[in-house]
């Protein structure tokens, strides 16, 4: 099957008995061990036919063999630490979001370190594998900068140090890349933003091609508990059903988006995969198969009078939802981060992020214009 057809139909084959073309939800808890043959499901924080139709299906996307999904991004992100020992050493994008900065802060306690690079830059790619490292953790695009990693060429450099590659692939959903495909070993997603797509289920997922990477994951899901219950499983495989559709709209108006902005004066820089000023754009068209929906620009003004304007865009956190949002990272999502490590990286108090949803794309271009020239 096509990637379209699969989000339709993975994960989605009717029920024994009633023929229902959607799956029933599983909400149980437990399960009658002697109505079952065979044997197979015992505790609903190990198992539930709910989660697992969601995890056939997102492993279908990237045809892969496994998927385990999780509570939040957080909790997938922390199953993916979970395989670090004291001593080792992880390579991570400068550009992180500001959760994952966080989460990297408590693994200093644990004795495992965590170096900064610009791994966009192959040679200093490189240099930060030069010595030992486990794993190699990647945004692309990046959070908030949008810069984008050639995942296949890092991949191909931390291999031969005998490391494993990460691919945090929120920003770009499967939809519009697979790091699988590229080399990576495990995709990250948080669930919430645009697979699930309509910001109402928290989620996060791993996917991958290694069955004992696989079974750490999900060990490491049953003991520590961060489990999505059947309810949200299925909003979250209902969801992904309109993933597709959802993107291209959100692109094409980003895009639109991205170049009106390129003509305001209050703007000073604009940062978006799909504009050929971007650093990284050739690479971008070739790794993509559309620049996504998240733009970022540097304002003149008051970031936070902006956001106070803004009649359609709704000022708040998370991304890849169905209605426009704006923040100032700076201030919301990476205010974790200490400021000198935050503007040494780029984010500064006049950036700006825009997740496009799927309004009309010229009563989005109208509402961002009256609060840019409302200064």
């Amino acid at each position: 099957m096509r990637f379209d057809t699969r989000l339709v139909h993975s994960g989605q084959r009717p029920s024994p008995g009633t023929g229902d073309i959607v799956p029933p939800i599983h909400v149980a808890t437990t399960y009658d061990r002697f109505a079952q043959d065979p044997l197979r499901l015992f505790y609903s924080r190990g198992e539930n036919p709910t989660r697992e139709a969601l995890e056939q299906c997102l492993a279908a996307l990237e045809d892969a063999r496994f998927c385990a999904v999780f509570s939040s991004g957080q909790a997938a992100a922390t199953a993916v630490l979970s395989l670090l020992e004291t001593g080792q050493r992880v390579v991570s994008s400068d550009d992180v979001y500001g959760g994952t900065y966080a989460l990297f802060a408590t693994l200093g306690r644990l004795g495992i370190q965590v170096d900064y690079a610009d791994l966009t830059d192959p040679a200093e790619a490189r240099r930060a594998l030069a010595s030992d490292a486990a794993l190699v953790w990647v945004e692309t695009p990046s959070n908030p900068l949008l810069k984008i990693t050639d995942v296949a060429e890092l991949s191909r450099t931390a291999h031969a140090r005998g490391a494993l590659v990460v691919v945090d692939n929120t920003f770009a959903s499967p939809a519009l890349q697979r790091p699988l495909e590229l080399g990576a070993d495990v995709s990250l997603y948080s669930t919430t933003k645009f697979i699930a797509g309509h910001a109402d289920v928290l989620g996060g997922a791993l996917v991958c091609d290694d069955e004992e990477l696989a079974a750490r994951f999900a060990g490491h899901r049953t003991v520590t508990g961060g489990v999505p219950g059947g309810l949200d499983c299925y909003l979250v495989h209902r969801g992904v059903k309109t993933l597709s559709l959802r993107v291209t709209r959100q692109t094409a108006t980003a895009r639109a988006i991205a170049e009106e902005l390129c003509d305001q004066p209050a703007v000073t820089e604009v940062r978006y995969p799909g504009l050929p000023q971007h650093p990284q754009h050739r690479l971008a068209t070739r790794q993509m198969s559309g620049p996504g929906s998240i733009i970022s620009f540097r304002y003149r003004g008051d970031p936070e009078k902006l956001m106070a304007r803004t009649q359609l865009f709704a000022c708040a956190v998370s991304l890849g939802g169905v209605r426009s949002l704006i923040e100032c990272p700076a201030l919301m999502t990476h205010r974790p981060i200490p400021r000198a490590i935050r503007h040494a990286a780029g984010i500064t108090d006049d950036l700006i992020r825009l997740s496009i949803g799927i309004e009309d794309p010229v009563d989005l271009i109208e509402d961002l214009t009256a609060a840019l020239e409302g200064d």
